[in-house]
């Protein structure tokens, strides 16, 4: 059975004469790109081998999509740091990943030497030209376009994608040929749903990627470009240069985590762009505020699908562009896939009564492989083909899934928990909150205090606006004992709101 890597390239294959990539100025048609990824993976033979790991140090470039392809072509996996990392965290994931060759693009060369200078192992290769080094593009210019084919064995790695690093150092999650074999074929049975990210089935999808090709934006690339689509690479999120490319280049679907939708809305670009083109704005990756996301569907249109999944556990739950024109439903995070099981439980892994708060826990049918080279973390996630997701979850009477926060995130006070997610979404009911963060801080009797950062709009509220809102609405255990107005949530290389980054700023700050 052919490889989801096989399939993918002989859709282009196909049909060579399509626009299939756009980076910057370049254009790249189907055909261009099936040759390049045989090229490559001609030069790459036997200096990549079958069940061994590849690391990419690249961005969001042709080159980087072109490379994972050969690799993969070749048997092997790939791990690809984002370069929202810092230079030590991605080269520690190039040394767990016990990468056999490292592969760099000499188009993020600056963010590729200092993680190379802290590798002792094998020297990089790199995509374009980079001084002395070689350069295994300039020798795919003269290799043979000739397929290569079934290197790949099904339980080897295909990929490992490293988890966005929000709560500690990213940890390694393995997927195998098999695995991606499996989610096509999920896929399938989910068309229709609107929430996949617009692709299968859909010839004419011009997907914008603004975020990394590393985690959700290569998959939906992937999957734009075997339905016969186009895709549009940019190098990272800016909303100015982000609603450019949606009316220059007739951009139908995109993804985008909430705090970069958020960013869309308080752009003065936004009135006077033509998104018309827009059919499916898919997000997700992290809580949505309800307020904000009404904002959205009557600014932009009703093109927004909100999909609820996680690296380890896959497609849980989906909010489709329907339901979204009900107000009430914009907290939730929509109704389990037809494939996905869940269970609500306590600490000690019980079922909670109807409508009570626990633990999510979900049987999609594609969890994770494992956690790369860590069976006991492993074993503790995936119990019995259960993943805990670690979420605080409650499931209503309608059947629809309200996330509360994150376990590890639950802020523990005296007198009980304060949900942050909760928090945060009822901060941002003030009409003049554009964006919140909630965060604990430990306090000396083992508990913790609430604090708050928020991005305020004009006019400006004031801090005991804020905390007399809060006291009204949840009571006074959820009043933060500080409300901190920044410029910016700072955010994690795929987007999430950086709670590490944002404490660090706040200690610095002169009292």
């Amino acid at each position: 059975m052919p490889t989801d890597v096989e399939e993918l390239l002989d859709a282009l294959a196909a049909d060579p004469g399509r626009e299939a990539l756009v980076h910057r100025d370049r254009r790249i048609h189907a055909g261009e790109l099936v040759r390049s990824v045989h090229r490559l993976a001609h030069v790459l033979d036997g200096r990549v081998r079958p069940g061994t790991v590849v690391a990419l140090l690249a961005g969001n470039t042709p080159e980087a999509l072109v490379a994972r392809m050969a690799v993969n072509l070749l048997g092997a996996g790939i791990a690809q740091p984002h370069e929202g990392l810092s230079a030590a965290a991605r080269a520690r994931i190039v040394v767990d990943v016990e990468a056999a060759v490292v592969l760099a693009d000499a188009d993020a060369a600056a963010a590729a030497e200092p993680v190379l200078a802290r590798l002792d192992g094998p020297a990089a290769l790199w995509l374009g030209a980079h001084g002395a080094d070689p350069d295994v593009l300039a020798e795919a210019d003269g290799a043979p376009a000739s397929p290569i084919r079934d290197r790949a064995r099904p339980h080897d790695v295909e990929q490992i994608r490293h988890t966005g690093g929000t709560t500690g150092h990213p940890k390694g999650i393995t997927y195998t040929f098999d695995h991606h074999r499996r989610g096509a074929e999920m896929r399938r049975r989910l068309t229709g749903l609107g929430a996949d990210g617009g692709g299968d089935g859909d010839g004419g999808a011009r997907l914008l990627v603004a975020t990394p090709v590393a985690h959700v934006g290569g998959a939906l690339a992937d999957r734009t470009l075997a339905s016969g689509g186009t895709v549009v690479l940019q190098d990272g999120f800016e909303p100015g240069a982000f609603l450019a490319a949606v009316a220059r280049e007739r951009i139908t679907h995109t993804f985008l985590l909430p705090p970069l939708i958020y960013r869309l809305l308080d752009h003065p670009d936004l009135d006077r762009t033509d998104t018309s083109s827009l059919r499916s704005v898919v997000y997700g990756g992290a809580p949505a505020a309800p307020r904000r996301m009404a904002e959205a569907v009557e600014r932009i249109g009703p093109v927004f699908a909100q999909f609820y999944g996680q690296t380890e556990a896959g497609g849980i739950s989906a909010l489709t562009p329907q339901e979204h024109s009900r107000p009430e439903l914009l907290g939730t995070v929509g109704r389990p896939l037809p494939t996905t099981e869940i269970a609500i439980t306590d600490a000690d892994g019980r079922p909670v009564a109807p409508g009570g708060r626990g633990e999510l826990w979900v049987r999609t049918g594609m969890e994770m492989d494992g956690y790369w080279k860590q069976p006991e973390l492993t074993a503790a996630t995936v119990v019995d083909g259960w993943v805990r997701t670690g979420d605080v979850a409650r499931q209503d009477a309608d059947g629809y899934l309200h996330l509360l926060d994150r376990v590890k995130d639950m802020i523990v006070v005296v007198g009980g928990h304060v949900y942050t997610t909760e928090l945060e979404d009822l901060l941002m009911e003030h009409p003049s909150v554009r964006q919140a963060a909630v965060f604990g801080v430990p306090d000396d009797d083992g508990t913790e205090t609430v604090h708050a950062a928020v991005v305020a709009g004009s006019p400006a509220p004031d801090e005991d606006e804020l905390t007399a809102l809060v006291a009204e609405r949840a009571g006074d255990m959820y009043v933060p004992r500080s409300v901190e107005f920044v410029e910016r949530i700072p955010l994690t290389g795929v987007g999430k709101t950086d709670k590490k980054a944002l404490r660090a700023e706040l200690a610095a700050q002169p009292r």
